[in-house]
Parts: C-alpha cells; structure tokens; sequence
C-alpha cells in the first residue's frame, strides 16, 4: 500500500465505531516473525501494517508463505523513516504505543478502544531508540520464567488480541447501552 494513502484511511477512520488499529514494525528482521504478525495483524483486524524500508527483512516469499494470504488482505506499507510516520500518526490523532520489556505500564492498562499504533521491535533489540522516545507510552508484557521477553510475534499477538478484546468489550457495552436507551431504562 502507498503509505501515505494509508495514513489518509486511517485518519478517515477517527471517530468512527471502529477506530484504527495500527501496527508499526521497527526492524523485524526474521520473515518467518513478519509473516506471523501480518497473519495474526488480519486476524485481529488491524488496519494496516507499516515496515521500514532499511534495516527489517522484506515482503520476501518466506514471509508471504508464513503470513498465508494475510497479505492479500491487510495492507502494508513500507516508510523511509519510523520517527517521521509517529509524527505523522500523532498529527492525525493516533495514540502511538511502544512494547518494550521495560514499559511503564503493563499491556492490559492501555485503552486500546482509541485509535493506537502499536509498534514492536527488533527480535535482538526491540524498539530503537528515537522510536522508543517518540511513543506516547511504553507498554509491557509481564513475563514471569527466566528468559526476559516474548519472541517478537508472539508478543505482538498478545497485546492485539488484547486490543481486539477491549474494543469488542465496548462494542457490547454500547449495544446494551442502546437497548437500555429504546426500552425507556
């Protein structure tokens, strides 16, 4: 996808019952991992994936194989720099969350029910640094065995699927909201 054609959609999608849900990859750089997150970003119904064009592996056959015809249907858009597309998210009011071992808060404290970015990091070494201090939070995953984090998709699946939980969680809550309101309660 043209990025910033994505980014328009998204925007267009603020205020809306179904408020984007973004995902930003700094720096993948296994395509058995890219291929995952496209096939678990369709699955939990993420509006589009942004990946850098240096430093990440790209949309090569082995992540194709993997994702299983996610990328037919999610779209994916490479960007020359990460830092500059937060800005760009944060103009059109999208919440800009980073997962980082050592986030502030856990996962599961982040409203996921507003327009959000997340972005993961690289399998070694997570977010860099100017994408780390551009976010306007941190977010963990709590890990309680010795080895200190997620494998990278893994991680991703967690924190999306929480987000489609919260945001499913809301829809309900309105429609009982909505019936309330018609039967005079």
């Amino acid at each position: 996808a043209d990025a910033d054609d994505l980014l328009d959609t998204l925007e267009a999608k603020i205020g809306s019952s179904d408020p984007p849900l973004v995902l930003g990859l700094d720096a993948i750089e296994d395509p058995r991992n890219m291929g995952s997150i496209l096939r678990t970003s369709e699955c939990a119904g993420v509006h589009g994936v942004f990946i850098a064009e240096r430093r990440a592996v790209g949309l090569t056959g082995t992540a194709a194989k993997t994702a299983a015809g996610a990328l037919d249907r999610v779209p994916v858009a490479r960007v020359i720099n990460l830092v500059q597309l937060i800005e760009q998210l944060k103009q059109r009011n999208i919440w800009v969350i980073g997962a980082a071992a050592d986030g502030s808060s856990d996962y599961t404290e982040w409203d996921w029910t507003v327009a959000s970015a997340l972005f993961v990091g690289s399998e070694g070494s997570g977010l860099h640094r100017l994408v780390r201090e551009r976010c306007d939070a941190l977010v963990r995953i709590p890990v309680y065995g010795q080895i200190e984090s997620l494998n990278v998709s893994v991680a991703a699946g967690v924190i999306l699927y929480e987000a489609l939980r919260q945001r499913a969680a809301k829809r309900e809550q309105n429609r009982n909201s909505l019936s309330v309101e018609k039967s005079g309660g």
